[in-house]
């Protein structure tokens, strides 16, 4: 949160859940998997961030309360974990929108694991695991690249 500069911006239209979901649900594993996976595109200067803030909006859009919401999350490098976070939403009411800000503290990597991270594009990966009580509702996967263009 050094420099309060956005990074990148992934945004939907609430309106579009119900669609959505109605969507995925006639996929293949494959095509939901496929969903659920996205790829970023940062550049070197990343990876030297001691911090940055991430703001996650998300709706319960049914009658149903969202009891103990929690998401853990992993990033690895080369099947080596970097970092591991587990975040707790806590209870959610039904029909709600909520928001939710934190700011991460980025792992202090040596030189050479920066520059073999800058040249292994995509080999830089995240699991995001989200649970309501004890039971995994969905995963998404995350693959990022460190060689893109300063966005200064």
């Amino acid at each position: 949160m050094e420099t309060n500069n956005e990074i990148f911006d992934v945004e939907r239209d609430p309106s579009s859940h119900e669609a959505l979901s109605l969507s995925l649900a006639a996929l293949s594993t494959e095509e939901v998997e496929a969903a659920r996976t996205i790829h970023y595109r940062f550049s070197p200067d990343f990876l030297r961030l001691r911090t940055v803030g991430a703001k996650v909006v998300f709706g319960v859009n049914g009658d149903t309360p969202v009891p103990n919401f929690r998401m853990i999350e992993r990033h690895y490098f080369r099947d080596t974990l970097i970092k591991s976070f587990d975040f707790s939403f806590g209870f959610c009411i039904p029909h709600s929108m909520n928001t939710w800000e934190s700011i991460y503290d980025m792992p202090k990597l040596d030189p050479a694991w920066q520059e073999a991270m800058i040249e292994s594009p995509f080999e830089t990966v995240s699991d995001s695991f989200y649970f309501v009580g004890n039971e995994l509702i969905m995963h998404n996967k995350a693959y990022y690249a460190f060689d893109g263009e300063d966005s200064s």
